[in-house]
């Protein structure tokens, strides 16, 4: 049950070298899940998703392609990256780049408090650097490379070879946050999940914490220093604070303070960034830290993370063309545990469009319309004494009303949408019982066919309300062929099961329409072609 608090979420900031994969698309449908469920409850709710523009990466590919970094970072943001926030029908709250002035000046006020309190210093540097990690790697982060690459250290990662760089930077002094941060983890065990993520984390800091290169000198693409214009901000530090500059921080201090802390969601790859640099550096500027970090798996094609460098990526609309937004963002909330990879295939996908949206809730809201729109002249007919079926499915209406809450509440969407499943189940096995259509035969048992009709539109209506985070399109015409007042999304979600329904149903189309094309011919479309002429390395999210 909400107590109406603010919730604020966060995608990571998707690093702008090259078009969005469906990898991107899945982290943005799960913070968008999981905001809408949030609103839906009651919670003031701010969704916050963005892009990451500065960093050698971006000006290495915008050179490569003859255009300015700004040029190629608009381009592709107004290609790409907004039209992925439509493809996935994504309702966000705000889109940051790092290239925004807000952004930018913000960033400097948030550098140059650390710097005048003692917690930046200059020195200098020598490591193995990757360009798409955008971060300097220790040994233990690389791998021998092969093939083309054979006896050159390369990134685990991207399985392209590191750059050893020695550089006269500023750093933050990171290290002096260790117990600080061994502290903040024991002391709130949720601040990161899944647990798996957080025993990583604890043990890396257990090993000791190096200070923190936050700058660099050997190019310009960046936030200038605003002491030293000589360097610019190292992407890494310039790219997290974009969770506090697009909320007010530095400029509008009650917007800051009714939003912050957040709860950011993020890829396994990313976690030490957002786990440990992050919260090191709020602890050192006195502002609060996140209220959770939480590092969900990679998704998988054919065993390997999704990767356009190794020609995995495959375009969201891929997916969305054949089958719609809505079985995209079902799918990969319903397929994978959140939290743990998750290996994506076309014949999943299309196997659980079949059996699970069409056949099963999509048949299930026809027949049920259909029939009261056939018996009852679409009057939804008032219930009479239930029967211990009856029961049980007002029963697992409740059950599934809470049991989905909380396992929003930690962040486990698959588990949510497993135990709305089963209202979707039962009541495809209480409709087989009851048989309405033989009930309409006799006219003795009318009353028991028009009890068995209102049991049944009263968990389609718990089912609108339940499932309109995740199938947004097809519960708000479920909810308008119901009869329900206004639109579905403004049902508190946490009362699902309290909805009865009265008035008249009207048509409803399928929800979930046969597909003809097949599973070969919808794999076979090609990716959307990335706006690069070069190959380029795998984007990062930060």
């Amino acid at each position: 049950m909400s107590d109406g608090s603010s919730f604020y979420i966060t995608t990571p900031i998707f690093y702008v070298n090259d078009v969005p994969h469906i990898g991107h698309a899945y982290t943005e449908v799960a913070v968008d899940v999981l905001a809408r469920w949030h609103r839906q409850r009651g919670d003031d709710t701010w969704l916050l998703t963005g892009t990451d523009e500065h960093g050698q990466k971006i000006l290495r590919t915008a050179t490569a392609n003859g255009v300015s970094p700004k040029e190629w970072a608009d381009r592709l943001v107004e290609t790409a990256w907004k039209p992925l926030l439509e493809t996935v029908n994504i309702a966000n709250d705000d889109f940051i780049r790092t290239t925004d002035e807000r952004h930018e000046r913000n960033a400097q006020k948030f550098l140059q408090h650390l710097y005048d309190a003692g917690h930046i210093y200059t020195g200098e540097y020598e490591g193995y650097y990757c360009v798409g990690c955008e971060e300097y790697k220790q040994t233990t982060d690389l791998v021998d490379g092969t093939g083309e690459y054979a006896g050159q250290p390369v990134c685990a990662i991207h399985s392209k070879p590191v750059e050893l760089l020695h550089e006269k930077n500023y750093f933050f002094r990171m290290s002096a946050f260790a117990d600080e941060l061994l502290a903040l983890y024991e002391a709130n065990p949720n601040f990161i999940q899944p647990e798996s993520a957080r025993n990583e984390v604890i043990s890396f800091v257990k090993s000791g914490l190096s200070d923190l290169s936050i700058s660099r000198s050997s190019f310009d693409w960046g936030i200038k220093v605003p002491w030293d214009e000589t360097h610019v901000v190292y992407v890494w530090f310039d790219a997290l604070l974009n969770y506090i500059t697009a909320i007010g921080y530095g400029e509008d201090e009650d917007t800051f303070n009714s939003r912050w802390p957040a709860t950011h969601v993020v890829g396994k790859d990313i976690l030490r960034f957002h786990a440990v640099i992050w919260p090191a550096m709020l602890l050192a500027a006195s502002v609060p830290v996140p209220k959770q970090i939480f590092g969900h798996g990679w998704l998988l094609v054919g065993g390997e993370k999704m990767s356009k460098s190794k020609l995995t990526g495959i375009a969201p609309s891929q997916i969305t063309d054949t089958f719609g937004s809505d079985a995209f963002r079902y799918y990969f909330m319903r397929a994978i545990s959140f939290g743990q990879d998750g290996s994506f295939s076309w014949e999943d996908l299309s196997a659980r469009y079949q059996s699970e949206l069409a056949n099963g809730f999509g048949n299930l809201a026809s027949r049920v319309i259909a029939m009261v729109v056939r018996y009852c002249d679409g009057v939804i007919p008032t219930a009479g004494p239930l029967s211990e079926r009856d029961a049980a499915i007002h029963a697992t209406e409740l059950r599934a009303t809470d049991a989905a809450g909380e396992a929003i509440d930690r962040l486990a969407i698959h588990e949510a949408l497993t135990a709305v499943w089963e209202l979707v189940d039962e009541l495809n096995g209480y409709l087989t019982l009851e048989e309405p259509w033989s009930l309409a035969k006799d006219p003795a048992k009318r009353e028991r066919l028009e009890t068995v009709l209102a049991t049944a539109v009263r968990g389609l209506g718990t089912l609108a309300v339940l499932l309109s985070p995740v199938v947004p399109l097809a519960t708000a015409k479920l909810w308008t062929a119901l009869g329900g007042t206004g639109v579905v999304t403004d049902q508190r979600i946490d009362q699902a099961s309290e909805w009865t329904g009265s008035g008249r149903v009207a048509p409803l189309e399928a929800l979930f329409p046969r597909i003809e094309a097949t599973v070969e011919a919808a794999a076979a479309v090609p990716a959307a072609p990335a706006v690069t002429a070069v190959p380029v390395t795998e984007p990062h999210n930060a």
